[in-house]
């Protein structure tokens, strides 16, 4: 009960408007220091002080009065009681010293009336004890009930704790930054070397990372700053994976090459990124395999506007094209990809010709006008409606775009000689359970089949699974999610898939194509699964909130499962299992070993696709997709499905 009444008296106390809080601190502040000074006097003489005369009460407590005034001077009632520090307790004690040193002169001047010369020297050390007691104990009331001591995402307008990881010139130039601000507070460095330890950097000292519980519960530490540059992705998966239990704002440095300037500001630091959550090391991409598709080639890409075609725009605009066609059908889509290759252009050697076309892959005559007026050598197909949900609610148009207009398009490739096609495909292709994974291993079909039969342009596909910054990426889901105050959606426990970063699928989608024969179906190692359930929690920890549970009702953001949605599998497959896969020249490329079908039974098929598709019947164009596409079920339809017997023959 007597807890109770305390919390509730301290809460009262800390939502007072600032100004009624400083008035109570002052007169607590006189009422210690006044004890004190009894407390002195009683000591010196052996006896309770009792002032005879209204000067001896004014001399005897002329002290504590000065020193509040020197306190109000030197601003010291801005020092936040929980954030004092080293250098808060000496100001504390200056003051203390400066107000006794007028107090002594003041005693001087009218005499000493009963106030010993003994008591100022003493009045020093025990006021300032005193002070900086009251205030420890204060900040040890608050942080056990947790006024204000967590301020989460909503923000506040005090200054929040913070701790820098890591000792090189970045971390004292951010240190120096973070000094500056006037919403941050530097609370000091955190670093796991033992030579560091305990060493201090100008006003702050270096602490062990096995230390960082105690410097949350001290100060009230709630974000942290990564100052590593170079860091390992692998260390810095350790480290995170060490934070989270902390629930701090994690901010982290850029790498070396994003600081060109060579000086560092808050505003640099970025938020945690799904590359820092895998905690997987790149392979640095093999230069004549990265180039050989591209070099001094015209390269058209389609879908350039979206998350891998614009990021292969990116990178082929560095590899020294001759000429670089951007082709998508989304008008702002394009003209952001557009300008973002222009900039690159005073950025390179040899410049290439940059030519943007607004259009689809669905209409034949620009497709076919495109390839010709460009001479175009190298082709990444990257245009495909890609969100399961999405397809699966617009069947037709997904086997339209993905499956009828990928056919059209590569075969007028093939008629205009382009020397090499690349597929951009998906994992989802794997004994597909929706009907975009069935269309996209339908294009991988498509295009074997005419790898088999043309004889100037390589056909290739290469398989993916998830790009952590793609848009719809449930990396970004989560982080909207949590910036908007929760809930977080996800689909099912147990849901499993696998991540690679946007830079390094295109580096090996770029190499992949380098080393392609014709035929080939390009596995790239995802490294190990990653369960969504998981990263969710990893990244609400890290976004610096708690998760609201049963056991934790005051948390800041639920966990809301939502179900698998239609045509969504639990764990995710990059290969056939039965037909398996083989090394290739680079040690994170796989040539899958998969069933192709000859094409003259695959055209007869796709022609039935088509006429489905032109008559607008879903029921039988799922029919016709089942047919062709070993493993997928359509869903329940109106119309009867082809018997099991009549599935196309796989070689």
């Amino acid at each position: 009960m007597l807890r109770s009444w305390l919390n509730k008296f301290l809460r009262s106390i800390s939502d007072l408007p600032r100004r009624k809080r400083r008035i109570i601190m002052v007169t607590l502040d006189f009422v210690l220091l006044a004890a004190v000074v009894w407390a002195l006097i009683f000591a010196r003489y052996g006896q309770f002080f009792v002032p005879e005369r209204v000067d001896m009460i004014l001399l005897a407590f002329a002290g504590p009065l000065l020193t509040v005034a020197v306190f109000l001077i030197f601003r010291v009632y801005h020092i936040v009681a929980r954030y004092l520090g080293y250098f808060g307790a000496l100001r504390l004690g200056a003051c203390v010293a400066l107000a006794a040193a007028l107090w002594s002169t003041m005693l001087l001047f009218y005499g000493q009336s009963g106030v010993p010369r003994s008591v100022i020297f003493a009045y020093v050390p025990a006021g300032t004890l005193a002070i900086v007691a009251a205030r420890l104990i204060a900040a040890s009331l608050l942080n056990g009930i947790g006024i204000n001591i967590r301020r989460r995402w909503q923000g506040s307008q005090t200054s929040v704790p913070v701790l820098i990881y890591g000792v090189n010139e970045m971390a004292v130039q951010l240190a120096k930054a973070t000094r500056r601000s006037k919403t941050r507070v530097m609370v000091g460095f955190i670093d796991d070397t033992k030579a560091m330890a305990g060493r201090s950097i100008g006003r702050h000292k270096v602490h062990r990372l096995d230390r960082l519980q105690r410097l949350v519960d001290a100060h009230g530490v709630e974000e942290i700053y990564i100052a590593v540059p170079d860091q390992s992705s692998s260390d810095r998966r350790f480290l995170l994976k060490y934070l989270e239990p902390f629930n701090l704002r994690v901010r982290i440095i850029p790498d070396l090459e994003a600081l060109a300037s060579g000086r560092v500001s808050l505003g640099q630091l970025r938020g945690i990124q799904g590359r820092d959550l895998l905690g997987r090391e790149e392979v640095p991409p093999e230069p004549v395999l990265l180039s050989a598709a591209v070099k001094g080639k015209n390269v058209l890409i389609t879908g350039a506007g979206g998350s891998i075609g614009s990021q292969l725009a990116h990178h082929v605009m560095l590899l020294e094209p001759r000429r670089v066609i951007l082709l998508d059908h989304s008008e702002a889509a394009l003209y952001t990809i557009d300008r973002a290759c222009k900039a690159v252009l005073s950025e390179v050697a040899n410049p290439p010709q940059l030519h943007s076309v607004l259009g689809s892959i669905q209409r034949p005559e620009l497709v076919g006008e495109v390839l010709r007026e460009n001479d175009v050598q190298t082709v990444f197909h990257a245009a495909a409606f890609k969100h399961v949900p999405i397809v699966e609610e617009h069947p037709l148009a997904g086997i339209s775009n993905n499956v009828l207009a990928t056919e059209l398009f590569a075969r007028a490739c093939a008629v205009q000689g382009v020397e090499r096609f690349v597929l951009i495909s998906s994992d989802k292709a794997v004994r597909p359970k929706s009907v975009m994974g069935a269309t996209k291993r339908c294009a991988e079909l498509i295009v074997q089949s005419l790898a088999q039969t043309s004889e100037n342009t390589i056909f290739t596909s290469v398989r993916f699974g998830n790009v952590l910054e793609s848009s719809g990426s449930v990396f970004g889901l989560f982080r909207d999610q949590i910036n908007a105050g929760g809930p977080v959606t996800v689909t099912h426990p147990d849901v499993v898939r696998y991540f690679m970063s946007l830079e390094e699928s295109t580096n090996l989608v770029l190499q992949a194509a380098g080393m392609a024969k014709g035929g080939e179906v390009f596995v790239l190692d995802m490294g190990s699964p990653v369960k969504i359930d998981d990263m969710a929690r990893s990244m609400i920890r890290l976004m610096g909130v708690e998760e609201r549970t049963v056991a934790n009702p005051d948390g800041d953001i639920e966990i809301v499962y939502v179900g698998l949605r239609p045509g969504e599998k639990l764990i995710e497959e990059l290969i056939l299992s039965e037909h398996g896969a083989s090394e290739t020249q680079h040690p994170r490329i796989f040539k899958s070993h998969e069933p192709s079908i000859d094409t003259q039974a695959l055209r007869p098929e796709i022609d039935a696709l088509r006429a489905a598709v032109a008559v607008r019947d879903t029921g039988l164009a799922l029919a016709s997709l089942e047919r062709i596409v070993e493993g997928y079920v359509a869903p329940d339809i109106v119309h009867a499905r082809p018997a099991a017997s009549e599935k196309i023959v796989l070689h």
